[in-house]
């Protein structure tokens, strides 16, 4: 019997990496045997470096995590400068799949290497699973990302705010799942959130939740199984 070939994986996280939080949770729910990697967009930087990513007046917001569990909130030209330098070397090394561990929307990336964008995939999820919905729930970390959320066409969006990297983040995701309750979906738009605060939501909520990571794994999986 030929041994399966495992597959190169290159994860990029906006914050340092690496991240103990989500990518074993997502290579748990993998059919393909993964060799993975992860690169951060902060990795190396001090905190004076760090603290230069922070948003200007007038940035898109993005928010991600620290090695230490820490929030950190970015302003995506920045970010965006960061991350198109890994992902071109990441490009050029073989990898057989290329997944970036953020929903924010970018610029197109023009990479040969097929690359997961969270904000596409998790978008045309969905829209194909909101049939007859007329109001989506969106569930975000920071406020000022509603205001410059880019939309779902045919959907409606009612935002509510909960940070999953707050120190005890239950009593916000309690409070957010209330809140979206007349709700037809909610969508967890952030891959920090864990299945657990998916959890906690759709308890609150009492609607179908969709939580991010889950649906960029299922994405990994078609995509490399």
């Amino acid at each position: 019997m030929l041994r399966e070939m495992r597959k190169r994986v290159a994860f990029v996280t906006i914050g340092q990496s690496p991240r103990s939080d989500m990518v074993p949770q997502m290579l748990a729910e993998i059919r393909t045997p993964v060799d993975a990697i992860e690169r951060g967009a902060l990795d190396g930087l001090g905190e004076a470096e760090i603290a230069a990513t922070g948003p200007r007046p007038g940035d898109e917001q993005l928010v991600s995590r620290l090695r230490d569990g820490r929030e950190v909130l970015l302003g995506k030209p920045a970010l965006e400068a960061r991350l198109r330098v890994i992902l071109a070397e990441l490009d050029a090394q073989g990898f057989d799949l290329i997944v970036l561990l953020c929903t924010g929307r970018f610029e197109p990336f023009r990479l040969r290497t097929p690359f997961i964008e969270p904000q596409h995939t998790v978008d045309h999820f969905v829209q194909g699973l909101a049939y007859g919905v007329d109001e989506l729930g969106v569930l975000l970390p920071v406020a000022k990302q509603a205001e410059d959320f880019h939309g779902i066409p045919g959907l409606r969006p009612k935002f509510a705010i909960a940070s999953p990297y707050a120190p005890d983040a239950g009593p916000g995701l309690a409070a957010a799942g209330a809140a979206l309750a007349d709700a037809g979906l909610i969508v967890m738009h952030c891959m920090g959130y864990s299945e657990p605060m998916r959890q906690e939501v759709r308890r609150h909520a009492g609607r179908p939740v969709l939580l991010a990571r889950r649906l960029v794994g299922q994405a990994i999986d078609l995509m490399i199984s």
